[in-house]
Order: structure tokens, then sequence, then C-alpha cells
């Protein structure tokens, strides 16, 4: 008798939104794109939102979203989702939240277990709204929890600060992540800039030919 075994169907999506609000989803990709910023050079480290775990093969429903995660010793390319067991059983070390006014204590309580038990080494969670964030640090069997936030992460370089109530985050050489719409500004200061230049560089070329000299 020959038994067939159905292969086991792992779902890209939770049917869940990234974000549940603007400001939610402007914070998440601050944070995953500054990341990705950071760690480009390395070929194996791997930078991703929302985007689903599952650390046991075979099994569907244990699975979990986290807002931006990193995984070390991983290669860098597109995948419908974090296979442990396909990325050589290597767990993300690094996992960051930032929560929304949706978010329940319950829910909070059941990520905390999961990235407690399948072996997340560094967990950060951002409330942007009551201006908190906290970080958990794995020791042995248990994430504990990070007494003084200004703090650096040791897998990431990364410096963490709270602005007012609003979350910064500085890389090893001591820039600063910038947002999209700052790096967008500054790539148009250095446009105008070079602008003006030319300009200058062309005004002093017609005033040369104009005295008879070679501009070159």
């Amino acid at each position: 008798m020959v038994l067939y075994t159905q292969a086991v169907h792992y779902p890209d999506s939770d049917g869940m939104p990234m974000s549940d609000n603007t400001k939610q989803f402007r914070l998440i990709v601050y944070i995953k794109e500054g990341l990705e910023w950071l760690l480009a050079a390395d070929p194996n480290v791997f930078v991703a939102g929302d985007l689903l775990w599952y650390p046991i093969e075979g099994d569907n429903k244990t699975r979990i979203g986290p807002d931006v995660l990193v995984a070390f010793g991983r290669p860098k390319g597109d995948r419908g989702s974090y296979r442990q067991w396909e990325e050589g059983g290597i767990a993300p070390q690094v996992v960051f939240e930032v929560l929304s006014p949706g978010n329940r204590v319950a829910e909070i309580t059941r990520k905390f277990a999961f990235y407690q038990r399948y072996g997340i080494e560094e967990y950060y969670v951002y409330d942007p709204d009551e201006g908190t964030l906290n970080g958990y640090l794995r020791r042995g069997e248990n994430l504990e929890a990070v007494e003084m936030m200004g703090w650096v992460s040791p897998r990431l370089g990364v410096r963490f600060e709270l602005s007012g109530e609003e979350l910064q985050l500085w890389r090893p050489d001591g820039a600063r992540f910038e947002s999209y719409s700052e790096i967008a500004a500054r790539a148009e200061q250095e446009r105008e800039r070079a602008e003006r230049e030319r300009e200058r560089a062309d005004r002093l070329a017609e005033r040369l030919r104009q005295l008879g000299l070679d501009a070159e």
C-alpha cells in the first residue's frame, strides 16, 4: 500500500495589514530601510519588514510576522516568507515591533513568548503614542529587559535614542538614520547646489570669452 503525504502549504500572508496607521507604517519603513542602508555591504545579512517567519518545518500554524527582522548569516534576496529550515536553521537574531493603538496586552504577550521560545537574541518594542522604547536581550533561555535604553545594540552596533518621544537610531559611524523625506530633501539640496555651481561656471566661461580669453 502506497501512502501519499500532502505537501504543507506555508502562506506568504496572514491577511493582516502591515500597519494600522500612517505613523506606524512610517516608523517601520524608517527602521527597515535604515538597517538595509547600514548593512548593505554585507551580503550575508538579511533584513525584511512584515515577513512571516515559520520556525518549524511541517507546521504552518506556528508563525509570526515581525515588523522588522534581521538575520545574520543569511544571504540577501527576495523571499515569500522566512522558513527557518530553509535558512540553515538560523532564527532571526534581531526583531523590532512598532506598536499601534490596536495592539492588545494579550497580543504583545503572545509575541514576546514566541520570540523568547524561538531564539531571538535582541527584541525592541517602540510605542510611538506613549513615546516609550523597551529592549530585551537574550540571556540563556530568556529575554531579559534592558534597564536603560540609551544604549548600543550588540548585534547591530546601532545606538537608540528617544528625542522627546520620537525614536532615533544612530549608525556606528555616528550618522543618524534618515527618513526617505530627509534623504530626498538632502538630494534636492545637492542637486540645487550643483546647478548653482554649473551656472556660475557658465557665467565665468562667458565672461572670459568676452575678454577674448580661452575659458579652458
